[in-house]
C-alpha cells in the first residue's frame, strides 16, 4: 500500500510539473513569437550579428544569467566575434551547454509574410544583397530565450550549472572555432553536456527527431581550377580547351560516388559553381570550379579528396594539357566543417525525456543528413557528449499529402511559429532539467 502511495504521488507531481510547464509556456508565448517576428524581420549576416547578438545578451541577462559578450574571436583581429555566453550556477551539480546559432543567409524572402524581411546590405564582397532567416536561426534564438526563461522560473527543481551559447557566423562554419579560440572553455566551465535543436522543413510541427551516431555529414570546399590554352574558337585544334576539359571533370567526378565508394558510405559531390571565357569565340585559358564534399567517415572522405585531385589531373592529361598547365586544387580550410556524431548513450537518454515530456508519438527517429554544422566543435571531437536534434516546424497536413513545402536554405522557408516555439520550448526545458536532477 505504501509503494501505491508513493508511485501515486510521484506520478501526480509529474503530471503537476507537465501542466505547470505548459501553463508557464502559454503565458510567455505572446511574447516570444512576438520576439520572433521581429527577429525575422530583422536579419544579419554572419560576422554581422551586432543587434541580434545584443539582443540575446540583454534579454538573457534580464533573465538572472551572468552574461558575456561579445566572446571571439576571428583569425583577421578587426572582425569582431558577436559570440554570447550566459551561466547561471545553481549549487553543485553537472554543467550543460545548449547552444543557438544567429546569423542569416544572404536570400531574399520570397514568402510574403507580413514579418517578411526586406532587409538588404552589403556583403563580405562588397555586393548588395537580401537577407534572410532561411534556415530558422531565428527559431533557435527564440527557444532558447524560452528555454532560459522556464529553467530560471525552475530553479528549485534542477541543481548544477546552465551554460547558454549564442553562436555567431555558423552559416560560414567560422563561430564555433572563433568562440573555442577565445578560451571558452577556459573562461567558463566545460560542460558535461551539450544539446541542440535545429529546425527541420521534413517533420510537422510538434515533433522531434532524433538521429543516434553520425547525424550531419562532414563539409569540405574545394576549389578547382582547369588550365589549358587558349586561342580561336575558329581554330580549336590551336588549343587545349579547358572548357570541354572541365566537363569532363565534372561528368568523371560522380563516379566518385557511383563506382568508387560503397552504396553504403554516404558522400556526396558537387559543383555549385562554374566560370570560364569571356566570349562565345574565345577559347579561355583556364575554368575555375567550386565543390562542395560531404561525408561522414573521415577514411571515406580522405579518399574522396583523393579521387578528385586525381581525375583532374586525368582529364588534362588526356586532353594533352601541358604538365606546366596542369590543374590546380585547393582545399579550402576555413570552410571545412566535421561531421556531427549524435553520442548515442546521451541521445538514448535525451530520448526517453522527450517522450514524457511531449509524448512518443511525437518522437521520431530520422536517418542522417548530408548537410553540415559547426555544432560539433562544442564537444572538441567527441571528447563531451552531444546532441544535436530536429525540430518539427512545418504544416503536419501539407507533409503528409505530399505538397512540395519549401526547405532550408530556401527563400519561401517559412515555419510555423506557435507549435515550433512551443515543443522546441518544453523539450529542451524537459531535456535539461532530465541532465540536471
Amino acid at each position: 500500500m505504501k509503494r501505491l502511495l508513493v508511485l501515486l504521488a510521484m506520478l501526480t507531481a509529474t503530471t503537476a510539473f507537465a501542466q505547470t510547464l505548459d501553463q508557464r509556456i502559454d503565458r510567455e508565448l505572446p511574447s516570444l513569437i512576438e520576439t520572433y517576428k521581429g527577429l525575422h524581420a530583422a536579419p544579419e549576416l554572419s560576422m554581422q550579428e551586432a543587434k541580434t547578438s545584443a539582443l540575446l545578451a540583454s534579454r538573457l541577462r534580464a533573465l538572472g544569467y551572468e552574461v558575456t559578450y561579445p566572446v571571439g574571436k576571428y583569425d583577421k583581429p578587426n572582425d569582431t566575434c558577436y559570440g554570447v555566453v550566459a551561466v547561471m550556477k545553481n549549487g553543485k551539480g553537472p554543467a550543460v551547454l545548449v547552444r543557438t546559432d544567429m546569423d542569416a543567409l544572404p536570400i531574399t524572402e520570397s514568402t510574403g509574410l507580413p514579418y517578411a524581411s526586406t532587409v538588404r546590405v552589403k556583403n563580405a564582397g562588397g555586393d548588395e544583397v537580401g537577407v534572410m532567416h532561411a534556415c530558422g536561426h531565428d527559431i533557435h534564438i527564440t527557444t532558447m530565450l524560452g528555454t532560459a526563461k522556464m529553467l530560471a522560473d525552475l530553479k528549485s527543481q534542477w541543481h548544477g550549472t546552465v551554460i547558454l551559447v549564442g553562436q555567431p557566423a555558423e552559416e560560414i562554419v567560422a563561430g564555433a572555432k572563433g568562440m573555442l579560440a577565445d578560451n571558452l572553455y577556459q573562461r567558463f566551465p566545460k560542460p558535461d553536456y551539450i544539446v541542440a535543436l535545429h529546425d527541420s522543413p521534413l517533420i510537422a510541427a510538434g515533433k522531434v527527431g532524433y538521429t543516434p551516431g553520425y547525424f550531419l555529414a562532414a563539409s569540405d570546399s574545394i576549389n578547382v581550377t582547369i588550365r589549358g590554352v587558349g586561342g580561336h574558337g575558329a581554330s580549336p585544334q590551336s588549343t587545349k580547351d579547358p572548357i570541354v576539359a572541365a566537363a569532363e571533370f565534372i561528368t568523371q567526378l560522380q563516379t566518385i560516388a557511383s563506382r568508387e565508394r560503397s552504396p553504403l558510405d554516404p558522400i556526396v559531390v558537387t559543383v555549385g559553381s562554374i566560370h570560364g571565357g569571356t566570349k562565345r569565340n574565345i577559347i579561355p585559358d583556364e575554368v575555375k570550379l567550386q565543390l562542395t564534399l560531404r561525408t561522414f567517415d573521415p577514411q571515406v572522405r580522405a579518399r574522396a579528396l583523393e579521387s578528385i585531385a586525381r581525375i583532374a589531373k586525368g582529364v588534362a592529361l588526356s586532353a594533352g594539357i601541358p604538365e606546366e598547365r596542369a590543374p590546380i586544387i585547393e582545399e579550402v580550410p576555413e570552410e571545412r566543417s566535421a561531421s556531427t556524431y549524435n553520442d548515442p548513450a546521451l541521445t538514448q537518454r535525451l530520448v526517453a525525456s522527450l517522450n514524457k515530456a511531449i509524448g512518443a508519438e511525437n518522437v521520431v527517429e530520422m536517418k542522417p543528413l548530408t548537410v553540415s554544422e559547426d555544432v560539433n566543435r562544442f564537444g572538441l571531437d567527441r571528447q563531451i557528449p552531444l546532441v544535436m536534434l530536429n525540430l518539427g516546424a512545418v504544416d503536419g497536413a501539407k507533409l503528409a499529402s505530399g505538397q512540395t513545402i519549401p526547405g532550408l536554405h530556401s527563400s519561401g522557408f517559412a515555419p510555423l511559429p506557435e507549435p515550433t516555439l512551443r515543443t522546441g520550448i518544453k523539450s529542451m526545458t524537459s531535456m535539461v532539467l532530465d541532465l540536471l536532477p
